[in-house]
């Protein structure tokens, strides 16, 4: 059988995000004040000129990195992505292109710095997301497109090429002045506008950072998003790099004060489905306005890390394999003689029948409890019209398992298939 993965590794310092699968993003900034939503000044019709005066409530005095670190260890993920600039303009570190910056809020300190420094001490890879749309920026030309301003506001001068001279200079900034930078994630280049050369001078200043397909040129991956990007769905293996992203909040990415979530059981079997198929998943929260990360979404980071630390080896270091099998209600992953069965969907019975494979493991797993399950070839009633025994894992504890996504890890002596 061919293990290599389904898509080439880059071959240089961004390999790191294959080895990484698993990312907290944060979406955090003036927005997280009327606590609605990350672009209230958008969907609400909120006039710029009283929607900036948020700068003189920023005042995160419990902002800690390392307690969002500790958080996303605890959960299983080892990089972090954060959101420099978002739609509305404002930046979270000290840039000298506006004024419309942290460092002229109450708080005035550049938080981008002290996250980086966090980052850096305990090697955790920081990623940057930045928007192209800014409701702010008086030179982003806003002509009602996809999330962007219904047009010029009282005081704006669009121009394109003055504005992509302003986006030029705060790349820069953020890609000479926090370190080594793993990663920029951009967001909404409605403009169209194609320019590889942005992209070009990121990779000049950080050569390991990976770009998402969100800028002006193709990138080095894909960002599915929510349940409302069904190409997850369309392949068992990822053809090209691929990150999908998630909230576990339903309506926000932002911090919102009455925020439905969605189900433990749902975010773990998305979880499970874009890795088992070649992957990554960066899973988002919203702090706080200020700075700390509200206890419901804490508690649902826990909860995930409690299964993935447990389960993750059926990830790292493991390619796609699930054209093994003609079951489409499983997924698999394999590493050598070893198989990782991904049960991401219900189980509708404690079987898992696993043809054409037809050979008996050596052990059989099951990793969220690191208890033996029973594997066998087996002649099945149900399978009379071929005449063969094929694999059958059986006795599962599925009820016990049904608010998750059970793994069994199968050991062969050899598997040449």
């Amino acid at each position: 059988m061919n293990t290599q993965q389904p898509h080439t590794h880059f071959g240089d310092g961004r390999d790191w995000f294959f080895q990484r699968r698993f990312g907290l993003f944060i979406h955090w900034g003036l927005y997280a004040i009327p606590a609605w939503h990350e672009q209230i000044q958008w969907r609400k019709g909120v006039p710029r000129a009283q929607y900036q005066l948020l700068i003189q409530q920023f005042n995160p005095i419990r902002f800690n990195p390392d307690e969002w670190l500790d958080l996303a260890e605890e959960a299983g993920m080892s990089y972090l992505c954060f959101t420099t600039k978002h739609h509305d303009g404002f930046c979270l570190w000290n840039t000298a292109q506006t004024d419309y910056n942290v460092m002229h809020s109450p708080y005035g300190k550049d938080i981008l710095g002290l996250l980086a420094e966090a980052c850096h001490h305990r090697h955790i890879p920081l990623c940057l997301y930045y928007s192209v749309v800014d409701w702010h920026q008086p030179n982003y030309p806003n002509q009602d497109r996809s999330h962007e301003l219904p047009g010029p506001e009282p005081g704006d001068a669009p121009d394109i090429e003055k504005y992509m001279r302003f986006l030029r200079a705060q790349a820069r900034e953020l890609c000479t002045q926090y370190g080594e930078i793993h990663g920029f994630w951009w967001d909404m280049n409605v403009t169209g506008l194609h320019d590889p050369s942005v992209n070009a001078l990121i990779r000049e200043l950080q050569p390991n950072a990976v770009i998402n397909n969100r800028g002006f040129d193709d990138g080095d991956f894909g960002t599915p998003e929510r349940d409302m990007d069904d190409s997850v769905d369309q392949v068992l293996a990822f053809d090209h790099p691929t990150e999908a992203c998630q909230s576990v909040g339903v309506e926000n990415w932002g911090y919102k004060t009455d925020e439905d979530y969605y189900t433990l059981t749902h975010l773990l079997r998305s979880i499970d489905k874009t890795q088992a198929k070649g992957g990554n998943y960066l899973l988002n929260v919203g702090p706080h306005a200020d700075g700390t990360i509200p206890q419901q979404p804490a508690r649902m980071l826990r909860d995930i890390g409690h299964w993935y630390q447990r389960v993750r080896e059926a990830f790292d270091g493991t390619v796609p394999a699930s054209h093994l099998t003609d079951n489409r209600d499983v997924l698999l992953t394999r590493r050598g003689n070893t198989i990782y069965v991904h049960l991401y969907k219900a189980p509708a019975s404690t079987r898992v029948l696993l043809k054409p494979i037809d050979r008996s493991p050596r052990q059989a797993t099951l990793l969220n409890n690191g208890e033996p399950v029973d594997a066998s070839v087996d002649f099945l009633p149900s399978q009379f019209r071929d005449r063969k025994a094929y694999l059958r894992i059986r006795n599962l504890p599925a009820n016990a398992l049904d608010a998750t996504v059970p793994i069994v890890k199968l050991d062969f002596d050899s598997l040449d298939v």
